[in-house]
């Protein structure tokens, strides 16, 4: 039988899809993907150092390259995670009941949310300080820096208390408000509605135009709240959640990802260079300001035919080289979870002392690259995965079973 794993979860299902009885003994692939993509958030963090963006740790010397890196990841990385976790809920729901659904995002989301927002957050918070007061970039003391969060009611506020770890929160956010329409999606009418969807996208090239109600939702919001992880990016990032788990809900959108991918790719491409240009041309573009020109609303469509087009690509990848296993999927699904929740804060340490030397930026850089990635995988594999308490709340299995799941 297919199956679908999350952080520290194994999924069982029959199929009824022609499609997915096609595929191996398991979707390895969407295995594969997810842990590619932490990988990639990882290395996302890690170079934020040095580029030209704001970020907790920034080295005097910055680079032009690694902004080009940046500014590609930037609209597609976390829509790409959230796809795929609506992906695992649809797996999820096919053996689970709404509560047991409920209770297993709680264990496996808001609980490493928290210990992780209690461990690690002021950690984080210290060195970002210590590295702006000595800076000049702010004279406060670390009390009142600390408490310098007044972000109102807004989902900011999983930022404020975990910096990277809002993914955790936006994510058993989305789980829980979501589910009465998974549940619904799951009833004869629901089922109609995405069949019907799904005949539409048999038509060449129509699966592309899912990035309307993605550009719907990001011009509806985003002259409200702009800022970075305000209501806007919440309500995107869900409507990927959502689609995820539309897309594998029938085997005609996974044909038509197979099917379109040239011209996915092409328009991605298109897209990306399009608003690239636009932000290097107009030199005044604020990602968190309000849109105030037609130049502004062109952009975020760009941006969401951008996110959309290659997160569409990454999956088609996935299908046609990753499924298969061995043993480093297994373990980089075992790993997951506690990688990610560790990552940023080794990072920021690493970098507070890194951009202080009197070296090159490459060599910076990848000390911070190198660096973080050995001992944060070091913090997994001596400390989390042979603690049972870690393990527990860090989202893995209680048994090390879980390694040869």
């Amino acid at each position: 039988m297919p199956y679908f794993k999350e952080p520290g979860l194994t999924l069982m299902f029959k199929s009824t899809s022609p499609h997915l009885e096609k595929q191996t003994a398991r979707l390895y692939y969407l295995d594969w993907l997810r842990v590619i993509a932490i990988l990639g958030v990882f290395l996302f963090h890690a170079v934020h150092p040095f580029d030209l963006t704001p970020w907790h740790i920034k080295n005097a010397e910055q680079s032009t390259a690694v902004t080009v890196f940046i500014a590609f990841m930037f609209p597609w990385g976390m829509p790409f995670f959230f796809l795929l976790a609506g992906a695992g809920s649809y797996f999820a729901l096919r053996r689970r009941t709404a509560v047991a659904f409920a209770r297993e995002r709680f264990n496996r989301l808001l609980l490493p949310f928290i210990a992780g927002s209690i461990l690690l957050m002021p950690v984080m918070l210290y060195f970002e300080w210590r590295h702006k007061l000595e800076t000049g970039l702010l004279t406060s003391s670390f009390r009142e820096f600390l408490l310098d969060r007044n972000v109102g009611f807004t989902p900011i506020w999983f930022g404020a208390l975990g910096y990277h770890l809002w993914f955790l929160g936006f994510l058993f956010s989305f789980s829980i408000l979501a589910l009465p329409l998974f549940q619904w999606l799951k009833g004869a009418n629901g089922r109609r509605l995405t069949a019907r969807l799904a005949r539409w996208c048999g038509h060449r090239g129509t699966i592309l135009l899912f990035f309307i109600p993605l550009a719907i939702v990001r011009l509806s919001l985003h002259p409200f709240f702009p800022q970075e992880h305000n209501w806007a990016d919440f309500f995107v990032q869900m409507s990927f959640f959502v689609l995820g788990y539309l897309l594998f809900s029938e085997a005609a959108f996974l044909q038509a990802i197979r099917r379109d991918w040239p011209i996915t790719v092409g328009v991605g491409i298109v897209a990306a260079a399009a608003a690239l240009a636009i932000a290097a041309t107009t030199g005044t573009l604020d990602l968190q300001a309000p849109p105030q020109t037609p130049v502004d609303v062109l952009f975020w469509i760009l941006i969401s035919v951008d996110s959309w087009c290659w997160t569409l690509f990454f999956i088609f990848v996935g299908m046609r080289y990753l499924d298969y296993t061995n043993k480093y999927l297994a373990y980089g699904q075992a790993a997951i979870l506690p990688f990610f929740v560790f990552h940023q804060p080794v990072i920021i340490i690493l970098a507070y002392f890194a951009v202080q030397w009197s070296t090159s930026l490459s060599m910076k850089l990848l000390f911070v690259v190198l660096g973080s990635f050995c001992v944060t995988l070091g913090i997994y594999e001596f400390v989390i995965r042979r603690t049972v308490l870690f393990r527990q709340l860090f989202g893995m299995k209680m048994s090390r079973s879980v390694q040869n799941a």
